[in-house]
């Protein structure tokens, strides 16, 4: 298949479906359960609800929405600190849209923009140096986030910038990283899960290689799919094909973007740009070891964290809000008890319902769930 539109044909579609049905008849009289199915990637949660396969699947089939989204998982104590950053005279904080809308513990960075705070919103972090270029007199601060989707356009960032000599040029770094994410998820008691859908995003650059350990250590299968309706159909057929085999494999359905081994010259940059924190704090799932990335110290003049004194400070989500519970799939958007009521797109209380790609946004947007019709539920 070549064009959008193939990728969208409902015979092909109701084909897989029924085929999926059949195969989750097979072994329905030695379960007594739904077969459990986590998409990682949030982007993989949004075209679920957009095109509303979650409602065309076979009741034996429950997919669970994983922790993949980078400003989902974001903890407030991060928020605060771009915020104090924001804050700080003569300097011009960029990000992604996204970010600028997560509550920190007084406001967002969207709110600090309100009560004069330099804060703007880009498309990417060459964007940001461009305003260093053009704000010589200004400190430019880019607040990098996201797995390793984006940190080699982070990198190669921070590469051009030395190679410049951008002197009011740096970046707070926040970007995490996606397997001890899936670890942390299969390691966690509340979790009963028969298989995943891989993130094809970080797989285009990291490639299908580092997600072995989920079917050779966990005996899980892991199929890495593509985002169009089809593409994520095929995907859970071939999870719950290989599950009614007795198969633990990792098998990429999104060949025609994903290499085996990566994208060799993101991972250089990766590499040569960035090292391992020792821990990484993320909402919902705790402090996970080797998850995140710290520039390296020959790039440390590029190092916000390093340049500027920032609060650290480490603060618990309010304790209304799930966002916690709905990361680790251990509860439904609509079972929060501020879905719909309190926590809304328009006044989120939790990153879940800020972020495009967060499971509370894609359930309130597609799924047109409100409180009371949860309640309901």
């Amino acid at each position: 298949m070549k064009y959008a539109d193939e990728f969208r044909d409902g015979g092909r579609a109701a084909a897989l479906i029924a085929e999926i049905g059949r195969l989750l008849a097979q072994g329905a009289a030695a379960r007594r359960r739904p077969v459990r199915i986590m998409e990682v990637c949030g982007g993989h949660t949004h075209a679920i609800f957009r095109y509303g396969i979650e409602g065309m699947l076979p009741d034996a089939l429950e997919l669970i929405h994983g922790p993949g989204c980078p400003v989902c998982v974001l903890p407030i104590g991060i928020v605060d600190d771009c915020v104090a950053l924001a804050e700080r005279p003569g300097v011009i904080l960029a990000t992604f849209g996204d970010a600028m809308r997560v509550p920190g513990s007084a406001k967002s960075l969207l709110q600090a923009k309100a009560d004069g705070a330099d804060v703007r919103m880009v498309y990417s972090p060459l964007d940001a140096l461009a305003l260093a270029h053009r704000n010589p007199e200004r400190e430019i601060v880019f607040f990098a986030i996201g797995f390793e989707t984006t940190m080699p356009a982070t990198a190669l960032t921070i590469r051009r910038a030395a190679a410049e000599r951008i002197g009011n040029f740096s970046v707070f770094c926040n970007h995490i990283t996606i397997v001890p994410a899936i670890k942390a998820v299969l390691d966690s008691p509340d979790m009963r899960l028969d298989g995943f859908l891989g993130p094809g995003h970080v797989a285009m650059v990291v490639g299908a290689a580092p997600f072995h350990f989920v079917a050779e250590y966990y005996r899980r299968p892991l199929v890495i799919a593509g985002f169009e309706p089809l593409d994520i159909l095929q995907s859970i057929w071939m999870v719950v094909k290989q599950i009614a085999e007795g198969r633990c494999q990792v098998e990429n359905q999104y060949a025609r973007t994903v290499p085996e081994r990566g994208n060799a010259a993101a991972l250089r940059a990766v590499t040569d740009v960035y090292e391992l924190r020792e821990f990484f704090e993320w909402r919902g799932l705790g402090s996970i070891d080797h998850s995140g990335v710290r520039i390296r110290e020959r790039y440390a003049a590029f190092d916000a964290a390093r340049k500027f004194a920032l609060p650290h400070a480490r603060i618990a989500d309010p304790r209304s809000c799930q966002c916690g519970e709905v990361l680790k799939g251990v509860i439904k958007p609509w079972q929060c008890k501020v879905f719909g009521s309190a926590c809304t797109p328009d006044h989120p209380q939790g990153a879940l319902m800020v972020s495009s790609e967060g499971a509370c946004a894609a359930y309130y947007q597609y799924a047109g769930l409100r409180r009371s019709q949860a309640g309901a539920a």
